[in-house]
């Protein structure tokens, strides 16, 4: 049973990667808050994530759809929620490009919902919080794809102030539910706070993203696809990091403010490849070496050339700094997955 002491925070879609990231390392940091984590479980959803949070007292998991109004309406009642940190969306650009339908109804009316059930328990009227929920916070974490494409030019980077031009119905579905944070903390004085991430990797990420197919492909001796010529670049993000930056924002960020979170590490598409053969090729030898199996495919459908994340503002307004770079970040995450694949101890 919860510590009635404790604040309790809604985290929504902490059964998915970054999610079952955060909650144990926010669990072990914080004491004083009891979590409640609101997640569908879709495909990408996977409990075994939280193995390790599952038994904290400070800790529950409640199987729901953020679409499901009258059940986000009965946990903020039941466990009084005091904060929101809303990871849950469809995030895949492939799958959204198949069936942008779903993206929408998770990403903008789950977004929807989520916020106005939270405006209606906190706030008496617009600009007036009760005074119990004086501190409570609306945290919406999004995407640097919302921003569109970058030029190859090094020194164009998204800042904050980089208009939005979503290129994808993953992007422009997040670049809606943005827009819907932004219109609640305008129209109704909300205290919210938005962050804005670059390509995240690391421990619990799912099968379909880059990192894990490569890894997955090369142990089975699949074919590695990599789309078109391999030069589209990212700024990748160790998740962990990522996870700092987003309590830090949550608890110290200024309210309406948008803090982009950036590894600083750009890389295209066959250099991350390369990499990872090349740890692979020393880890788990073959006859051959595993960037033989690289094998380019048809393109993307309207696929970004470049994105990278300047990431000052929460430098030197908060203190953030990544620990991890790629090539300590990368080890990292293909030791788990080497664990996960092919049950080799590091």
């Amino acid at each position: 049973m919860f510590n009635n002491k404790n604040k309790t925070i809604l985290v929504t879609g902490c059964a998915g990667f970054i999610g079952s990231n955060f909650v144990p390392y926010f669990l072990e940091k914080y004491t004083q808050y009891n979590l409640v984590n609101l997640d569908l479980l879709t495909y990408a959803g996977n409990l075994e994530n939280l193995k390790e949070s599952e038994n904290n007292l400070n800790y529950k998991f409640i199987k729901g759809d953020i679409c499901n109004k009258e059940l986000v309406e009965f946990i903020f009642a039941e466990y009084d929620v005091q904060g929101v940190i809303h990871f849950a969306a469809e995030s895949h650009v492939d799958n959204s490009i198949k069936n942008p339908g779903v993206f929408v109804q998770t990403n903008v009316n789950g977004t929807f919902t989520l916020i106005d059930v939270a405006y209606k328990y906190w706030m008496d009227k617009p600009f007036t919080y009760k005074e119990k929920y004086n501190n409570s916070r609306f945290h919406h974490i999004s995407t640097d794809e919302v921003y569109g494409t970058l030029s190859l030019k090094l020194e164009d980077m998204f800042t904050e102030s980089t208009p939005y031009a979503p290129n994808s119905p993953y992007s422009a579905s997040k670049a809606s539910s943005d827009m819907i944070v932004r219109a609640y903390n305008e129209t109704y004085g909300m205290n919210t706070v938005i962050t804005n991430c670059s390509n995240n990797y690391g421990p619990k990420q799912h099968d379909e993203k880059l990192i894990p197919t490569i890894i997955r492909n090369a142990l089975k001796g699949n074919p590695i696809p990599i789309y078109g010529d391999g030069k589209n670049i990212r700024d990748w993000l160790y998740v962990l990091d990522h996870c700092k930056g987003i309590d830090l924002v949550y608890h110290n960020g200024k309210k309406a403010n948008t803090y982009n979170i950036g590894g600083r590490n750009e890389r295209t598409n066959l250099e991350i490849v390369n990499t990872i053969c090349e740890i692979l090729d020393k880890r788990v030898p073959k006859i051959t070496s595993y960037k033989d199996l690289i094998t380019f495919v048809e393109d993307r459908a309207g696929h970004d050339k470049r994105y990278a994340i300047d990431a000052s503002k929460l430098e030197n307004e908060l203190g953030w700094k990544a620990d991890e770079n790629f090539d300590s970040g990368i080890v990292k995450t293909i030791d788990w997955y080497l664990k996960k694949y092919y049950s080799i101890e590091s």
